[in-house]
């Protein structure tokens, strides 16, 4: 899966695939976390866990906490790349201030703690992937957005330029840095499409507000497969869009859906009704429109498995 030779550090025979490398992975339980693990577990590579519950301890978990200050084992220095993922859930709840401010705390506070002790490193990792969001571009309608396009404005909009800017130590230890700016994940298993499929299998599903507002996707396979491109290719850094290449709009999306289900799609959510029951959540992540495209990913030639909304959704819901 990655191009072990790029991106292994010169004499690190940890384990016993001379092309093999060590990632050190947070956030290792989440959707996309626990699929790159397997993947990377999968294709001979050695994988470390940093954790918070020391319920979960076991040879390969590194206990890191920034809440308590529990600073990461000498084992961290093992690994070729980490994958930062970890972070509080902005999907599930309504963002009353509290949970904004565990959002916000848990991205940029964990961020920072763990790029420090990176900086303190004898021998830092080649490579950190840090998780962002697409949520950097904030709400900019039918307007084209690459790598290139500036930050918006808005809650979510602060949180994603400060999370990134938390990895600061890391790049000045000479790390190569990736801020990886992640769209809507499309997988049955977690995320908008499994809390979407089942009313829409029902027949009670419709677009959300004007259906205008631009949904920019990309399916779990692609996003661990670019988390492994971003490892192996050393032209990467600074942000990349994690994103398939036809973002759609919520009409677009809905009808797509209600296509690959054989289910009608009439029973639209109106905005007023969204914000009632969401609050500020449904304003950020289901009315805001970003049309966001892969340009750095498209410049390094990464093949995308599931470049159409259509493909994706039969590979999820049409494959159990």
């Amino acid at each position: 899966m990655i191009s072990m030779a790029t991106a292994s550090k010169a004499g690190n025979n940890s384990v016993n695939n001379p092309e093999s490398i060590t990632v050190a992975v947070s956030g290792s339980t989440g959707l996309i976390g626990s699929h790159l693990c397997g993947s990377l577990q999968a294709s001979g590579n050695r994988v470390l866990r940093l954790i918070r519950d020391r319920s979960q301890s076991s040879s390969d978990a590194i206990l890191c906490d920034p809440v308590s200050g529990i600073e990461p084992a000498s084992l961290l220095e093992d690994a070729d790349a980490i994958v930062h993922l970890a972070g509080e859930n902005i999907a599930s709840g309504r963002w009353t201030q509290g949970k904004k401010q565990r959002i916000r705390d848990s991205r940029i506070r964990g961020t920072r703690f763990l790029c420090e002790r990176i900086g303190e490193m004898k021998r830092p990792p080649r490579v950190l992937i840090s998780a962002s969001a697409v949520g950097f571009y904030g709400n900019r309608g039918d307007l084209m957005l690459s790598e290139s396009s500036p930050a918006g404005e808005g809650y979510l909009v602060d949180v994603c330029r400060e999370w990134e800017a938390a990895t600061q130590a890391a790049e000045d230890a000479g790390c190569r840095v990736v801020h990886l700016r992640i769209g809507v994940v499309i997988s049955r298993h977690a995320g908008a499409l499994a809390q979407m499929a089942r009313p829409f299998r029902m027949g009670f599903g419709g677009r959300i507000g004007n259906g205008h507002q631009y949904w920019s996707w990309v399916h779990l396979e692609d996003v661990v497969g670019i988390i492994a491109h971003c490892i192996a290719d050393d032209l990467l850094r600074g942000p990349v869009n994690c994103v398939a290449p036809n973002p759609v709009t919520n009409n677009e999306f809905t009808k797509t859906l209600g296509q690959v289900l054989n289910r009608p799609t009439l029973f639209p959510l109106p905005a007023v009704a969204a914000r009632l029951i969401l609050g500020q959540m449904a304003n950020d992540l289901l009315l805001s429109s970003a049309r966001v495209v892969p340009q750095r990913l498209i410049e390094t030639d990464y093949s995308f498995s599931h470049a159409n909304l259509s493909s994706a959704l039969q590979a999820e819901l049409c494959s159990v």
